[in-house]
């Protein structure tokens, strides 16, 4: 399984984005599986704040602001995640990755990174005037 973002590129504050990424790959035989976003600010660790189900779930993680930034969507069909952020602000700077999990629990989606299998390579967003 391949994953690979699009989108990310210099955009000034309060501008928005959309993020894309595709997983190519994936077996027949996954019936279900999550896809989120992490980004990684510079000299941070990655952290995961958007994830969506099979099955469309969504879950967010951040502060109240971050959170009503956010969108995020899916294609079963096409294997793709997308990521809306809007008002975007100097300390949403990251390095944007995808990744998919196998991992299910009844108590929500997986959100610690140690829980994704497959990671893409990422795609730098930046937020400059």
């Amino acid at each position: 399984v391949q994953l690979q973002a699009s989108g990310g590129g210099v955009v000034q504050p309060g501008g928005s984005l959309r993020l894309s990424c595709r997983a190519t790959g994936v077996p027949f035989n996954w019936d279900y599986y999550t896809m989120a976003w992490f980004r990684q600010h510079p000299g941070t660790v990655r952290e995961g704040f958007a994830f969506i189900s099979a099955d469309h779930h969504t879950y967010y993680i951040g502060s109240d602001s971050l959170k009503s930034r956010l969108t995020i969507g899916r294609d079963n069909a096409k294997n793709t995640v997308t990521l809306q952020i809007d008002n975007l602000q100097p300390e949403d700077t990251a390095v944007y990755s995808c990744a998919i999990s196998r991992v299910f629990s009844a108590d929500g989606l997986p959100t610690h990174p140690d829980l994704y299998d497959y990671y893409g390579p990422g795609t730098q967003v930046t937020v400059s005037s």
